[in-house]
């Protein structure tokens, strides 16, 4: 260990530079006067005899000023770290009894530089979905990825895929179950994905389709960034591209904590002409005076998830409930401009 590094172990107790450096001239000439040590630690005699007294309340050295002039000689090391070692023992205790556990936030920022790591996240994102995803990436990749996009599928998680850089007519039938809608751009799109709102990653899809590229993706866990990728998606990306397979709609009754996914499954089932009702739990937007609760025939849908786009805008999901004569509209979290913010959604058909 050289001196830098013995000294920044010292500052650790407590001791400044100054400090720190007229210790170890200390203990480099033993019993000393203060006027050697000042040469030597580069300091005035005068700090030496304020810092010594110091130093000897703290047990590094001992100043015997019964002589003249006085004389400072340094503890014995074994003595000084017993000391500090014991110092350290009985503070333990009582920063224990003061220390309060609090839940650490799983936000998450990182770099990623591996394929192989990039294929592993976003097949460990989809495992873990529970309401919705939104992915686009390489058609070529889909092999990969496609067992995992089907028991994401199974498990009742809207998925909204996107294959980019498709070479012709893509099969169909290779597409079935693989999402809830698959949309296919001949251009290679950016590899993004996004899970429930809180997760996300970003990368050149060169990343996936060259084996030497230098490129990096980008992973995060956060609640305020991961809506802005899903919002770019869905209106810079998925308007443009062809719709190639829609799921069919699921069998009702049935309850939906994903608001986008409800939309998705009104949208399909107003599209076999069929009348369903909706009872929706939450709250009011605004000052807007509405029960927690709202249950009535869903009579409208605004949604460019799956066409026929009926939303003036790319983002825009919602529906319309008629109730007792009197129509409100729905939106999903973060709602503004509807008269009510869903937390859950019921759909069943409407028994006439």
């Amino acid at each position: 260990m050289d001196d830098d590094e013995l000294a920044e172990l010292l500052e650790r107790f407590g001791l400044s530079e100054k400090e720190t450096d007229t210790y170890l001239a200390i203990l480099d000439h033993g019993e000393s006067k203060a006027s050697a040590i000042a040469d030597a630690a580069d300091v005035s005699k005068r700090y030496v005899y304020s810092i010594s007294e110091e130093l000897e309340e703290r047990g590094f050295v001992e100043v015997d000023d019964h002589s003249v002039p006085t004389v400072i000689r340094p503890v014995q090391p074994e003595t000084v770290v017993e000391r500090l070692t014991h110092s350290v023992e009985e503070i333990e205790p009582e920063l224990q009894a003061r220390y309060t556990t609090t839940e650490r936030s799983d936000e998450q920022f990182e770099v990623i530089k591996s394929r192989q790591t990039v294929l592993k996240r976003i097949e460990s994102l989809l495992a873990g979905a529970e309401t919705e995803v939104t992915l686009s990436l390489p058609a070529e990749i889909l092999p990969r990825v496609r067992s995992t996009l089907e028991e994401t599928v199974d498990r009742g998680v809207l998925v909204l895929l996107l294959l980019g850089a498709t070479e012709g007519d893509q099969d169909i039938a290779s597409l079935a179950g693989t999402a809830s809608t698959v949309r296919t751009w001949d251009a290679l799109v950016p590899t993004m994905l996004t899970v429930d709102g809180r997760h996300g990653l970003l990368a050149p899809s060169q990343i996936l389709t060259t084996s030497a590229s230098d490129t990096r993706a980008i992973s995060i866990t956060q609640e305020q960034l991961a809506p802005v990728l899903a919002g770019s998606f869905l209106a810079n990306y998925w308007p443009t591209a062809e719709e190639r397979y829609v799921t069919t709609p699921n069998e009702l009754p049935r309850t939906y904590e994903g608001f986008r996914n409800a939309v998705f499954q009104i949208a399909l089932h107003r599209a076999t002409d069929t009348r369903i009702e909706a009872a929706v739990t939450g709250s009011p937007v605004g000052d807007r005076d509405l029960p927690s609760s709202l249950s009535g025939e869903v009579v409208d849908v605004r949604q460019s998830l799956v066409r026929p786009v009926t939303s003036t805008l790319p983002i825009e999901n919602a529906f319309e409930l008629e109730v007792d004569g009197d129509r409100y509209t729905i939106g999903g979290t973060g709602a503004f401009l509807e008269d009510y913010e869903a937390e859950s959604v019921t759909i069943r058909p409407l028994e006439e």
